[in-house]
């Protein structure tokens, strides 16, 4: 059966991904990539082919760990750069001083133009407050305290695990499952009582692998089919869509 919210019966855990799901950060941190790859490639080949925002985007660092899509993407194009550590700053050239970079390139833009907030997603997360279901918010990126707090969400998610958080716990990123059902038991359930919300395919890819009762994709690029593809038992435009076909 299905409830009002649009979910299975029995689903009383929500874990809704921030970019792309509730906040419009994922075309922020797209302009960060490009910024950074783009000065990047430049610097080895002034010729050479630049980032793609569209598909370079999507395939190689959507929903992943900041330093897992730098790899992924220098791979693509046949690079390898050392790891580097954690604290290498934006003029280190190892995976992590890339990272850094972006990071950096990301910080200035969101303080610079603001984080807007999609509306409707809005509205489902507070029907979902309503309706006694409990949240959480479940991003790879490690500025999602600072987004939560910019946008005024904090209050409608209970649990926040990050990229921090991850960190912290030694989580292993989307898509692997880790990050979500670290947080599912976090909030005292189980995947078999969770619907998780994405709009990347790793993060879909993630709440398949995890076992979740219900994962919906949130489709923002044009990319419904491989959101299906990748196992998401629904995909909307908005989320509010969810209300309106219970």
């Amino acid at each position: 059966m299905i409830t009002p919210l649009g979910l299975p019966d029995g689903v009383r855990l929500c874990l809704f991904d921030l970019d792309g799901v509730l906040t419009d950060t994922a075309a922020v941190h797209t302009v960060a990539w490009k910024a950074m790859f783009d000065a990047f490639l430049r610097a080895r080949d002034p010729a050479g082919r630049p980032f793609d925002a569209g598909e370079d985007y999507r395939r190689y660092v959507d929903g992943k760990p900041r330093a897992d899509g730098v790899r992924t993407f220098l791979q693509s194009r046949g690079i390898t750069l050392p790891e580097g550590h954690l604290d290498d700053g934006p003029d280190v050239e190892s995976v992590h001083g890339l990272g850094r970079r972006k990071n950096d390139l990301l910080l200035a833009t969101i303080e610079r133009d603001g984080v807007d907030v999609f509306p409707k997603s809005v509205r489902y997360l507070e029907a979902v407050r309503a309706a006694g279901l409990r949240t959480a918010v479940v991003s790879s990126s490690a500025n999602t305290e600072q987004v939560l707090e910019v946008t005024g969400l904090a209050p409608l998610l209970e649990l926040r695990v990050d990229a921090l958080v991850a960190r912290e716990h030694g989580l292993a990123g989307k898509p692997a499952p880790d990050t979500f059902l670290y947080a599912a038991e976090q909030l005292g359930g189980s995947p078999s009582d969770a619907a998780v919300f994405e709009d990347a395919r790793a993060g879909v890819q993630s709440g398949v692998a995890g076992g979740f009762a219900y994962v919906v994709g949130v489709d923002r690029a044009g990319q419904a089919a491989a959101l299906i593809q990748a196992g998401a038992h629904r995909v909307v435009r908005e989320l509010d869509e969810l209300l309106e076909a219970s």
